[in-house]
């Protein structure tokens, strides 16, 4: 019964976001082949915050709902190997919010999470580092460390 629970709340997601999301925000969920729509699995596009080391890029994110959501928070991934200091080498994002032990809570929307790795991205958690490179970079050597973003911004042009 609860995958029933999990769709339902998807499926409002879904309306919710189409009526009302940030500007340069992509969350849709996967067509699959037949042309049918798995809603278990959200294909999204993130903007680099204006002002920031990270603007100019956009960042692919795909969310992974379980039958157990919203109980459970989705599975969020960029690509593997992101260059970010809490985002594991798999690419899967370390953020409170997604963590069902510490920050989540079954209120929180699509468009939340996706706001808060946006504001994560700019704003690194050193305290709970995911991957070397970026954290070490991060904490010792600021001027390589947005080199890199600015460079990874570049890999991650609008889908225009």
């Amino acid at each position: 019964m609860s995958g029933g629970i999990a769709r339902g709340r998807l499926t409002e997601e879904r309306k919710a976001w189409r009526k009302n999301h940030p500007h340069g925000f992509v969350a849709k969920p996967e067509t699959l082949p037949d042309g049918s729509v798995n809603l278990m699995v959200w294909h999204c596009t993130i903007p680099g915050k204006a002002g920031t080391d990270w603007e100019g890029g956009y960042y692919p994110l795909t969310m992974n709902f379980s039958e157990d959501y919203p109980s459970k928070p989705p599975k969020c991934k960029f690509p593997q190997g992101f260059f970010h200091p809490n985002v594991y080498p798999s690419g899967t994002v370390c953020l409170s919010i997604l963590n069902e032990d510490h920050g989540w809570r079954p209120a929180i929307t699509v468009k939340q999470i996706l706001i808060g790795i946006q504001d994560l991205l700019d704003q690194p958690n050193p305290s709970d580092p995911a991957q070397t490179e970026g954290y070490h970079l991060f904490i010792q050597d600021s001027v390589e460390y947005k080199k890199k973003v600015k460079q990874q911004a570049k890999q991650y042009p609008p889908l225009v």
